[in-house]
């Protein structure tokens, strides 16, 4: 039953976030605005006239936020199902990209620094078409340590 109900709910929050992005709903509301600023001279513009907009207003934005918050998590689930798929079909792609979601802000700052890092190496390279990635930096980092700590090393 309550797998029934989440479906119905997903099916629901669907449409009215699709149908409340339309131009449609857009000039109902328009619509509604006017009618009401019309209405004021009507009430005198009282407080209650007053109160009907802004209750009106509260109420439905509430109930929106939960609706565009739903919409923006499956969105975005789905965006992050697309790219790892990508990142796990291609051949030179890094596998540890895939799921990074669960990451802190800051261990995706230092991803972020790391990327922004090999963008800047790939400027400077001569051909363009070079390929850089973590694991042949990773790679890269430890022949340099190697070679660092054999330098000390008298040779055999």
């Amino acid at each position: 039953m309550k797998k029934n109900r989440v479906g119905v709910f997903e099916r629901v929050a669907t449409k009215i976030t699709y149908w409340t992005g339309s131009f449609t709903a857009f000039g109902l509301a328009v619509a509604l605005v006017l009618l009401w600023l019309i209405t004021g001279p009507l009430f005198h513009y009282s407080n209650t006239w007053q109160l009907v907009i802004n209750t009106g207003t509260t109420i439905i934005t509430f109930l929106m936020v939960f609706l565009i918050q739903k919409s923006q998590n499956k969105d975005s689930k789905a965006i992050q199902l697309k790219l790892n798929e990508l990142i796990a079909s291609s051949q030179l792609a890094s596998n540890r990209m895939v799921d990074i979601e669960g990451l802190s802000e800051e261990e995706l700052e230092i991803l972020h620094r790391f990327y922004k890092l090999l963008s800047d190496k790939t400027k400077e390279a001569r051909n363009i078409h070079d390929s850089h990635s973590i694991d042949a930096a990773t790679r890269l980092h430890n022949e340099k340590e190697v070679a660092e700590k054999m330098k000390g090393q008298p040779e055999i």
